[in-house]
C-alpha cells in the first residue's frame, strides 16, 4: 500500500451522518499532495460551506491521520464543492445554483417572508453563498424586510443583476416599483411572465442555496414557480390554529403532486411568554402541529415562539438574525438552518440510510441500513395508515373498521417519498404515506409478533 492509499483508507472511516457513506467514498477527498519531506496537505470538500459537522470532520481527519508516523506536517484545509445543478442547464441565470429552498405557506400572515429571510441570512451567517427571491409579485416584502442604500437595478447586457446586501443576493418585484409595494391590479399571465424574467433573467452566480419566499395560496404562481424550475425542497410555514392547519395540508398536497420534498414544517406563533411571570402561554392553542406531521410523516419540526423583537426587526429593515444573532430565537432559525442544509445534502446527493420498502412474492418487508429485512403483515401496514381518512385528525380515534381490511390486500406501488416516508397505492384503491420512524415500529413489532409466534 503506497502512502496516498494509507492517508486514503485511514480517512474512511468518517462517515457523514446524513448520506450514510465515508468521505473517500463520496468523493471529499481533494489536491493530495505528499512531498518526499512527509508535508501531507489535502482538502476536504464538502457538499455546502455551510455544513454543520465541517468542523467536526476536520477534527476527526486530524486524528485519523496521526497514527501514521510518516506524517511530518498536515496541511489540512476544508472547503466546499462547486454549485451545479444539471437540471438548471436550460436557465443561464441559475445554472450555478446549488438547491432552491421554497418556503411557503397556503395563507397569508403566518409570518412566512419573515421565515425566508432569516432562514436566508442564517445559511449566509454559516458560510454559504446564498440568494433570496421574493416571489410574491402582489405584496412583496422583501425590500421592508431589507432595506438597502442603493436598491437601484441594474443590467449587464441581458441579464438583471442581483441587489447585495452583506453578500446575500436579492431580487424582488417590489424593487423595480418606486413605492417599492408594487401594482395592485396584474392578471394572472402577465404575473406568471414577471417571475420567470425575473428568475431565470437574474445573473444569480455561484449560489450554494437560492431561497424563495412564495406567495401565499396554491394559485397559478406557485404552480408556475415549481414547473418553471426544480426546486429541491420546501418549507412550510403554519400557525397553530386549525384554519391555517387546514389551509396548509393543501400545500403540502400540492407540492407532493408536483413532486416537491417537504424539508419540514414551521409552526410560527406557537408559544408567547409572559415577561412577568414567565410562563409560556399558547395563544393561538396547540396540537395542530403534532396531527399535521402524524398525517403526513413529517419528522423535521419547528416551534417559533412570538417574538416582538422579531417583528420590529422584520420593519426596520434589518433582518432579525443578524440584530439578534445569541438570542433563543436566532438559535431557532439556526436550527432551521442546519437541518435545511442536511436535508438538502440527502436530496442532492443521495442518503444510504433509508430503509428499503419492497413487496417481493407476496411478501412485504422493510430492511434498514445494516439489519436484515423483516416482514410486514399487508393487512397491519394498511390498518397503520395515518391519513385524515383512516384516522380522525383531531381526536386520533380510528376511521376504520379492522374488519374491512382483507389478510389478502397488498401494495400495488411503492414509492419513495423525499428523504422521510415511502407512499404506498393499495389493492383497495387507498393512497397511505408511512415515515421511515413509523415503519420502524411497524416491523419491530412485526418482527416481535412473528418471533414469538414461531
Amino acid at each position: 500500500m503506497n502512502q496516498a492509499d494509507e492517508i486514503r483508507n485511514a480517512l474512511s472511516v468518517i462517515m457523514d451522518p446524513d448520506l450514510g457513506q465515508d468521505i473517500v467514498s463520496l468523493g471529499f477527498i481533494h489536491d493530495l499532495i505528499i512531498s518526499d519531506s512527509g508535508h501531507v496537505s489535502l482538502e476536504i470538500r464538502l457538499t455546502t460551506p455551510a455544513c454543520p459537522v465541517k468542523d467536526l470532520f476536520k477534527s476527526q481527519a486530524e486524528n485519523a491521520l496521526k497514527p501514521l508516523g510518516w506524517i511530518t506536517q498536515l496541511t489540512l484545509k476544508m472547503g466546499a464543492s462547486t454549485p451545479q445543478n444539471t437540471l438548471l442547464k436550460s436557465a443561464k441565470g441559475l445554472e450555478k445554483v446549488g438547491a432552491i429552498i421554497a418556503v411557503s405557506s397556503c395563507k397569508g400572515g403566518v409570518g412566512k417572508s419573515s421565515v425566508a429571510t432569516n432562514l436566508a441570512y442564517q445559511l449566509l451567517l454559516q458560510g454559504a453563498r446564498v440568494g433570496l427571491f421574493d416571489a410574491d409579485i402582489y405584496g412583496p416584502s422583501l425590500p421592508t424586510m431589507v432595506r438597502l442604500q442603493n436598491d437601484g437595478i441594474l443590467m449587464e447586457g441581458q441579464w438583471v443583476l442581483p441587489l447585495e446586501d452583506r453578500g446575500m443576493k436579492l431580487m424582488s418585484f417590489g424593487y423595480l416599483s418606486q413605492d417599492h409595494r408594487g401594482p395592485a391590479l396584474l392578471r394572472g399571465p402577465m404575473v406568471s411572465q414577471i417571475i420567470n424574467q425575473l428568475l431565470t433573467g437574474t445573473f444569480w452566480g455561484e449560489l450554494d442555496y437560492l431561497v424563495i419566499d412564495m406567495p401565499p395560496g396554491t394559485g397559478d404562481i406557485p404552480i408556475t414557480l415549481t414547473q418553471l424550475v426544480p426546486i429541491t425542497g420546501a418549507l412550510i410555514v403554519t400557525t397553530p390554529q386549525q384554519i391555517s392547519c387546514v389551509d396548509v395540508v393543501k400545500g403540502i398536497q400540492m407540492f407532493d403532486t408536483l413532486k416537491v420534498p417537504i424539508i419540514g414544517v414551521v409552526e410560527n406563533m406557537s408559544t408567547f411568554t409572559c415577561n412577568h411571570c414567565d410562563t409560556e402561554h399558547h395563544i393561538f392553542g396547540s396540537g395542530a402541529l403534532e396531527k399535521l406531521t402524524a398525517q403526513f410523516c413529517i419528522a423535521n419540526t419547528f416551534q417559533m415562539p412570538i417574538d416582538p423583537t422579531l417583528s420590529q426587526a422584520s420593519d426596520s429593515g434589518t433582518p432579525f438574525v443578524i440584530q439578534y444573532p445569541g438570542s433563543t430565537t436566532a438559535q431557532k432559525f439556526d436550527a432551521i438552518a442546519k437541518t435545511t442544509v442536511q436535508e438538502t445534502a440527502k436530496l442532492r446527493f443521495g442518503s444510504q440510510n433509508r430503509p428499503q420498502l419492497k413487496y417481493e412474492n407476496t411478501t412485504l418487508s422493510v430492511q434498514f441500513p445494516g439489519g436484515e429485512a423483516q416482514p410486514i403483515p399487508s393487512a397491519k401496514l394498511r390498518l397503520s395508515c395515518r391519513c385524515a381518512l383512516c384516522i380522525d385528525e383531531w381526536t386520533g380515534a380510528p376511521k376504520l373498521d379492522p374488519a374491512s381490511i382483507s389478510e389478502s390486500i397488498a401494495p400495488t406501488q411503492i414509492q419513495a417519498v423525499g428523504n422521510y416516508a415511502f407512499g404506498v397505492q393499495w389493492s383497495d384503491g387507498h393512497s397511505s404515506l408511512y415515515g421511515d420512524e413509523q415503519l420502524a415500529k411497524i416491523s419491530q413489532n412485526a418482527y416481535n409478533h412473528l418471533t414469538q409466534k414461531s
